[in-house]
């Protein structure tokens, strides 16, 4: 691997505040989910993202670190847990506007958020997104980001590294591992790798308390498409939630060995009809 240093990295992670799905619970009446008193964290994936980015500092202290989230004023509290663990600075978009969006409209709000934050911390040389949030499990903002910035992108991410003028990135596919070299600037997102993401240290997380989070309003994107916003900006459209009922009922088939199972399973499906 070319480990020669080229420059310093501008790395921008996007993150998410989410239910902790571990909490939520079902209504058996309405068959909704129940959200009243369940937690918010650090969507999972994006802290898989995040740690991918302080992997490349712990080799390059000079590189920087941004975060970027859109939500609700709450999610103020996510951010600087996620300069507890390593980012530099963080900036929430948060507005009226900005409420009710898919993922299509999400990803065209932060698009234009990340060219505005451009403006003042740089242009990034590297985005990292989680391959998806937790909450919605659509795996599409990450990617659709990448194709309003017109930016290569990775997906499926376990780590990554600078390699040179490159990334190389180690991605996970269906026989095992790839691993593809990247130029800059370019989207890469991040599922679960073999290990686990560091955890705030007690000097960062003050440092995380004295920490001024910019906020990003509808007052800051004077030429922002509204029309590409929120529910008007949304083709996505939910006619239903339900959740599945638990199927009952069935037949176990254990046999000594996997070849009398096999018979027996045939023997039954013969005497159901079924073949």
């Amino acid at each position: 691997m070319d480990n020669t240093k080229v420059k310093q990295m501008n790395i921008l992670v996007c993150v998410k505040q989410v239910p902790d799905t571990t909490e939520i619970r079902i209504d058996p009446v309405k068959n909704t989910l129940i959200r009243e008193g369940v937690p918010s964290i650090l969507n999972p994936f994006d802290s898989y993202a995040l740690e991918a980015a302080a992997r490349i500092r712990d080799n390059d202290p000079d590189t920087k670190i941004i975060v970027i989230s859109m939500g609700p004023p709450q999610a103020e509290t996510m951010l600087r847990e996620c300069i507890g663990i390593a980012a530099d600075r963080a900036y929430l978009v948060s507005g009226r506007k900005f409420g009710g969006s898919d993922t299509l409209a999400t990803s065209y709000i932060l698009s234009q958020a990340i060219r505005k934050v451009e403006e003042t911390e740089g242009r990034f040389d590297l985005i990292f997104c989680g391959k998806q949030a937790i909450d919605g499990d659509t795996a599409q903002v990450g990617p659709e980001i990448g194709e309003h910035l017109g930016l290569p992108q990775v997906t499926y991410a376990l780590e990554a590294s600078v390699s040179g003028e490159e990334l190389e990135v180690r991605k996970e596919v269906d026989e095992g591992v790839e691993v593809i070299g990247i130029k800059y600037p370019c989207l890469v997102t991040f599922t679960k790798p073999s290990f686990e993401p560091r955890t705030a240290t007690i000097k960062r997380k003050m440092a995380a308390k004295r920490a001024q989070i910019t906020v990003l309003s509808e007052a800051d994107f004077p030429d922002m498409d509204w029309n590409r916003c929120g529910l008007a900006g949304s083709p996505t459209r939910v006619k239903k939630t339900f959740v599945p009922p638990v199927k009952t009922g069935g037949v176990k088939i254990q046999e000594e060995t996997d070849t009398m199972s096999a018979k027996k399973l045939f023997s039954v499906l013969t005497e159901k009809g079924i073949i």
